[in-house]
C-alpha cells in the first residue's frame, strides 16, 4: 500500500498515554496505520498519515485518543467529491489575511 501522506504536521490527532490501556483498538480501526504498539501501550507512529476520520477516538474504551473528526483535507476531499462547498482544507485566509497556521 502506497503511504499516503496529508499535510504535514497538522493532524488534529492526540493522544494521552497515561490513559492507554494497551487494547490495541486504535491499530484495529485505524484505517491508515497510523499507530503501533509500543510494549504494552499505543503510540502514534505517522501522525502525517492520519485523515481525521475519527475511528480511533471513537472506538477507543480508555478515552485516550481525540481527534477533531471531519477537519482538515478528509473533509475537504469528501465534501469536493459530493459537490459541496466549504470544509476546504485548513489552508484558508486567516483573518489577518495571510494563511491560517496549518500550512
Amino acid at each position: 500500500m502506497k503511504d499516503l501522506i496529508y499535510l504535514k504536521n497538522v493532524a488534529s490527532l492526540h493522544m494521552d498515554i497515561a490513559r492507554c490501556t494497551g487494547c490495541g483498538m486504535c491499530r484495529e480501526v485505524c484505517p491508515h496505520d497510523v499507530f503501533v504498539m509500543n510494549g504494552k501501550t499505543a503510540a502514534i507512529a505517522r501522525r502525517d498519515a492520519c485523515m481525521e476520520c475519527g475511528a480511533c477516538s471513537r472506538n477507543c474504551p480508555a478515552g485516550a485518543l481525540s481527534v477533531s473528526a471531519g477537519v482538515g483535507c478528509a473533509a475537504a476531499v469528501l465534501n469536493g467529491l459530493l459537490g459541496r462547498s466549504g470544509g476546504e482544507c485548513c489552508c484558508g485566509p486567516a483573518e489577518d489575511g495571510g494563511k491560517t497556521g496549518c500550512c
